[in-house]
């Protein structure tokens, strides 16, 4: 008899164990009811990306979406390595978890490759097309949607010129695996010559090869313009030590680039730009269709000057510029 009972206790132990194994690990929330799952995957640690997920977060927050309370969220970081990137994207795909934001071009395209049904919400990518994310920007047709951090990179390349109206030749440094980075060279270089200027660049492969790049490129220009490139934003205060003995000035894509050790941008403000990104999510959690979510654009750019890299480069900022400097 007592060997039964043991028999049947564990029968209907693995009968729960079963039963909760199809559930996928659904939670429940101070309410009762199921928390919304949402899988966060950031392709490396910089100021515009964790800006951007920061942003994210506080527009899920504002609109009744409280971690804990009816959503979890599984914040995963591949710190720039492909293998982390799908390990994550299996993870998230194993958990069926209910939305994915992935932060940055190669996260995208990982989870992206690993599920058509999860809706996955991009950020910090320059073009949906390029990164063949979606059929169009204006109707995607998948499961993929989110917002642009496309610059205005004509514009940036006027700033360099109006902070060194001097320049004869401009520097470009950018990762030739990154679809987007190509994209914003092949603009920068036409926004370059289209001024009579020349156009000259040096490409890196990994992040241990950017300050050999750094130092080619000096010797070869007179500024330098760096796009929203998530290793070389990663490797700002490298490229900030070369330029600083040969006094290079240094445009950037985003403000977060300026911070680390670049002297200036017209670029997005990447909180925005993942807040932006929040409100799409909280219309797919009331029921909103991603595929027939256009991509979004930013609303604004801002103006940064770094005035210590400034003053250690010995360039004088115009007056109508300088409302913008930060220390």
């Amino acid at each position: 008899m007592g060997r039964n009972i043991k028999i049947l206790v564990l029968l209907l132990s693995a009968i729960v164990l079963l039963v909760a194994g199809c559930t996928g690990g659904t939670e429940t929330g101070a309410d009762g009811g199921a928390l919304k799952s949402i899988g966060i995957v950031q392709y490396v640690d910089h100021i515009a990306l964790d800006s951007s997920r920061e942003g994210f977060i506080a527009a899920l927050a504002d609109n009744g979406y409280l971690e804990g309370e009816n959503i979890t969220v599984d914040y995963q970081n591949a710190q720039a390595d492909a293998a982390n990137l799908s390990t994550i994207s299996d993870r998230f795909v194993s958990n069926k978890v209910d939305l994915v934001l992935a932060i940055a071009t190669p996260a995208a395209q990982s989870i992206a490759g690993k599920t058509t049904t999860i809706p996955i919400l991009g950020t910090a990518i320059t073009d949906y097309v390029v990164a063949r994310l979606v059929e169009s920007n204006e109707a995607p047709g998948g499961n993929v949607s989110g917002t642009t951090d496309m610059n205005p990179i004509k514009e940036q390349i006027d700033l360099l010129v109006q902070l060194a109206p001097d320049v004869q030749t401009v520097g470009v440094l950018y990762t030739s695996s990154e679809d987007n980075s190509i994209l914003q060279a092949e603009l920068a270089r036409e926004s370059i010559e289209n001024l009579g200027l020349k156009y000259v660049e040096v490409t890196v492969s990994n992040s241990n090869e950017v300050q050999q790049a750094t130092q080619s490129i000096v010797n070869q220009c007179d500024a330098i313009y760096i796009p929203t490139d998530n290793i070389f934003a990663s490797a700002m205060p490298i490229v900030h030590g070369v330029v600083l003995e040969s006094k290079t000035p240094v445009i950037c894509g985003e403000a977060g680039m300026v911070n680390s050790g670049g002297l200036a941008t017209l670029g997005i403000n990447y909180y925005d730009l993942g807040y932006q990104t929040g409100l799409m999510a909280v219309k797919i959690f009331e029921g909103a269709e991603i595929s027939s979510m256009p991509i979004e654009s930013a609303s604004g750019f801002d103006f940064a000057i770094n005035g210590t890299v400034a003053r250690e480069i010995g360039l004088e900022i115009p007056a109508d510029l300088q409302q913008y400097i930060i220390e």
